[in-house]
């Protein structure tokens, strides 16, 4: 059972992070869909507390997402280029296959109209917040470099959303990035890395930090405040089906992208009730 379980945590990492590599698509809403998302959580926020167990797990998944990376990014590259509608249009309803189980983790009842009006609204200011991302002008808070105190604030504040942006579901990272004025500047710093040591140093630290933060109060409120919070997540989630909305098809890839719909969405909902029934 243990290694069924290995296993199945490293194909959920493998399909994150494969899904990483296509534009505007969240990791972190790939893993909440597959029902990984919890768990990550609870190991990265426990990690000196469960230590075996939290490390395990995220070797596991991180393995898996390595390989994903490693293994399908021509792969993908080769498909967005040739096939981008029906590519997205799969990952769209790989996206809807999953509201279902998180609407069902959150616990809402129907009979519960204050519980109902109250995940309604947080449902609509998560899709809002992520909608309102793509309005954000890009490199708005840009810096010149250097060492100084404001590029070392900076690097800090980069990192820690770097985190926020890994950790919630249906944010785009390198998004964010941009909006910061960084991908540019990270980008280049990744190409001569002994030569910005410090620079990524402590990026890498203030990432670190943001990911225990981010991951400490968000357990928090999933336990104490399930309903909203899910609904809230659920709200980032739709936001960013909206947000890499591709268009509608024309022609031929109007049956094929009815196909690739139904096909992620079927896909997905079969391996959150598989993850439901080995839980």
């Amino acid at each position: 059972m243990k290694k069924r379980t290995a296993l199945f945590n490293a194909i959920k990492g493998l399909i994150v992070g494969s899904s990483m590599l296509i534009p505007g698509v969240s990791g972190g809403t790939m893993a909440l869909i597959l029902g990984i998302y919890k768990d990550l959580i609870h190991a990265i926020n426990n990690f000196f507390k469960d230590f075996k167990r939290s490390f395990f797990l995220l070797a596991q998944f991180c393995i898996g997402a390595g390989l994903g990376f490693l293994l399908f990014a021509r792969l993908l590259d080769y498909a967005m280029q040739k096939f981008e509608l029906p590519l997205m249009y799969f990952f769209i309803g790989a996206i809807l296959g999953g509201i279902p189980l998180l609407i069902k983790q959150s616990g809402v009842k129907k009979g519960d109209l204050k519980g109902l009006a109250g995940c309604g609204t947080a449902l609509l200011l998560g899709a809002a917040i992520v909608l309102s991302l793509g309005f954000i002008p890009e490199n708005i808070f840009a810096f010149g470099g250097g060492f100084s105190i404001k590029s070392v604030l900076m690097q800090l504040l980069t990192g820690i959303i770097i985190a926020v942006a890994l950790i919630l579901p249906g944010i785009s990272t390198s998004h964010m990035l941009l909006i910061l004025g960084m991908y540019q500047t990270m980008l280049k710093a990744l190409e001569n890395p002994m030569g910005n040591l410090v620079f990524l140093g402590s990026l890498a630290v203030s990432t670190v930090i943001g990911v225990f933060l981010t991951t400490n109060l968000l357990e928090k409120a999933m336990n104490k405040f399930p309903q909203v919070t899910y609904f809230a997540i659920i709200g980032f989630v739709a936001g960013s089906v909206i947000d890499v909305f591709p268009g509608f098809p024309l022609g031929w890839e109007i049956p094929v992208c009815i196909l690739t719909l139904g096909a992620g969405y079927a896909a997905i909902n079969f391996m959150s009730k598989f993850s439901e029934q080995k839980e």
